[in-house]
Parts: C-alpha cells; sequence; structure tokens
C-alpha cells in the first residue's frame, strides 16, 4: 500500500513515524512551504519536513494544493491512501484523488469541536473528556463518516501542552490501526450524528487577554486551554502605577471574594499572589512578566508589588 502523508506540525510527525516504523510505503509527504521568522530572517522548517529529510522521505511543499503541477505530481504517485494530519484543507481534486480515500485524525471526539483549536476550545469550556477521531474527508471540513474514536479523560491538573501530548501518541496509534482496518477491509464507519456541532475556531489574541469579571473556574479555565502556549494574558499594575503584560500559565481556584473588591484586585499574602474574578479569588502560580523568563509567583513577588490586573473596574 502506497500513502502520501500531509501534515506539518509535531502533532502530524507522531503518526508519520509509527506509519513508517511499521513499515508502510510513505510514497511521499506533504508539508507546508519554509517559513520567514526572527530578526534574522531565517527559514524555519515544519516539524514534518525536519523529519522527513532525517527518514529520506519524498518531500513536496506545494504553495497552491491545486496547482496543476501539485496535483499532476501526486497523479504520478499513485498513491492507494491519503492521510491528513494538522495540515490545511484539501481541494476535493486532491482528496478524491486515492483509491481508498483519504482520512484525517482530528483531536476531538467529533461532531464536538470541529475547527483549527479541538484542543484548546475543550479544556478551555472546561470540559471533563476529550479524545481523538479518524474520519474519511468530505465537502465540508471535519463532518466525513467516522473510522474510529478514543477518549481520554481532561484531569484537573492538566493543559493543553499535557493533553495534546496525549491526544498526540494516541492518534499515531490510532493512525495506524485505521490503515490497518483500511487494508483489510474491516472498517464500520458511522457518520457523524447530528446536534451535537460545537466550533472549534483558531486562536486569537483576542482569546487570550483575560477578563476578571468571569468566574474563577472560566479564567482558570481559560489559561489551562492556552498554557503553554499561546498562553492566557493580561495587563498587572504595580504599587508606582506603573503597567506591564504578563503572560499567566498557571492558576488555583481559591476562596470567594468580598462583594465590595474590584475585580482584578490583586492581594498578597504568605509570597502568593491572587487576583479577584466575578466569584472567587484566583491564585496566581506561575506567569512570565513582558521581557523576562516564566517564573513562580514567588519569585516574581521579589521584584514586582501587583496592585491590580486586567483593565476592569468593575465589582464583584
Amino acid at each position: 500500500m502506497k500513502i502520501v502523508f500531509f501534515g506539518t506540525p509535531e502533532f502530524a510527525v507522531a503518526s508519520l513515524d509509527a506509519l513508517v516504523k511499521a513499515g508502510y510505503d510513505i510514497a511521499a509527504v506533504v508539508t507546508m512551504p519554509d517559513k520567514i521568522a526572527g530578526r534574522g530572517h531565517k527559514l524555519i522548517k515544519s516539524d514534518v519536513k525536519v523529519y522527513a529529510e532525517e527518514h529520506g522521505l519524498r518531500l513536496l511543499q506545494p504553495e497552491k494544493l491545486k496547482s496543476d503541477e501539485f496535483v499532476s505530481t501526486l497523479r504520478e504517485i499513485d498513491a492507494d491512501l491519503f492521510i491528513v494530519i494538522a495540515f490545511r484543507m484539501l481541494p476535493e481534486v486532491v482528496w478524491q484523488m486515492p483509491r481508498l480515500g483519504t482520512f484525517n485524525l482530528h483531536g476531538s471526539l467529533l461532531p464536538k469541536y470541529r475547527g483549527a483549536a479541538p484542543i484548546n476550545r475543550a479544556i478551555m469550556n472546561g470540559e471533563k473528556e476529550t479524545g481523538i477521531t479518524t474520519f474519511f474527508l468530505k465537502h465540508e471540513i471535519d463532518t466525513g463518516d467516522m473510522i474510529e474514536q478514543r477518549s481520554t479523560p481532561i484531569h484537573d491538573d492538566d493543559n493543553v501542552g499535557t493533553v495534546y501530548d496525549r491526544l498526540m501518541n494516541m492518534g499515531a496509534d490510532m493512525v495506524v490501526h485505521t490503515v490497518e482496518s483500511i487494508e483489510k477491509g474491516t472498517l464500520t464507519l458511522q457518520p457523524q450524528p447530528d446536534g451535537e456541532f460545537i466550533p472549534a475556531p483558531k486562536i486569537f489574541k483576542e482569546d487570550c487577554e483575560i477578563d476578571w469579571t468571569k468566574s474563577a473556574e472560566q479564567v482558570h479555565n481559560q489559561v489551562r486551554g492556552l498554557s503553554p502556549y499561546p498562553a492566557a494574558f493580561t495587563t498587572i499594575t504595580d504599587i508606582n502605577g506603573k503597567e506591564i503584560n504578563a503572560k499567566i500559565f498557571q492558576t488555583a481556584i481559591a476562596g470567594p471574594v468580598d462583594h465590595e473588591v474590584t475585580c482584578g484586585e490583586v492581594k498578597v499574602e504568605d509570597k502568593k499572589m491572587y487576583v479577584s474574578t466575578g466569584d472567587n479569588w484566583l491564585e496566581i502560580i506561575s506567569l512570565q512578566p513582558a521581557g523576562k523568563k516564566r517564573m513562580l509567583t514567588k519569585d516574581y513577588l521579589l521584584g514586582y508589588h501587583p496592585i491590580k490586573a486586567g483593565k476592569t473596574e468593575q465589582k464583584s
């Protein structure tokens, strides 16, 4: 069986590596073109490209997925199956090409959390469970017939980093199992049920700024769902009135606030920092002030004297 693999980030590398180790014929790997980044304008390779080069796999980096040259190249390869993980949306002329179809690995229990940021959004919404799904592509994004699903709990101390790693490893095993099922013809496809759709759009900057008028649980889940990257952030004002932005990486819900306390008010007790939300105090355990390294709050408090977080003046 000849396979063309489409992917870009580390999440996709685990599955590609599992397929290679299982002995499958990876006829080509398709990934994003190199990006120019940083002050030195260096070309940055995707994680999938790095892996492909290290293992001598044929590499394709099309600028346009509908280009005649790219489509022609895929036809010449004549692969039996395409696999897509964390890549751009494929045009129909591409995903309909292989005789055995094109399947995708998605980081959610579809039909919940269709979109670009399923892991982030599940945690930000306070879900207690998530998982992975393999499904065949069709016209509408993330809507095809499901091949296999596996679930995992979202623990209270999980963040997007820990869940990402868990799903990445689960996904690698499930991708190989899915290919085996396709190869053996033992598939049992299941249409996605109606009425359970939850969107998972891409994360933007406005999703990362903390609104301290929300409940402590909402802010806590926002921090978890964005940690360690891209990270929730807030403005912190010190005793001298100086404002800085800070990324917040870890929090814990503490006791209820007094109704006379303003949302975003900071209190420091026993080398710990608490911020008032719409209902409870939220302890800030680790953070990164702009221009500094990530640090524990007890170390941050050695050089800073915060009195307020955020820009709101609303009462709790």
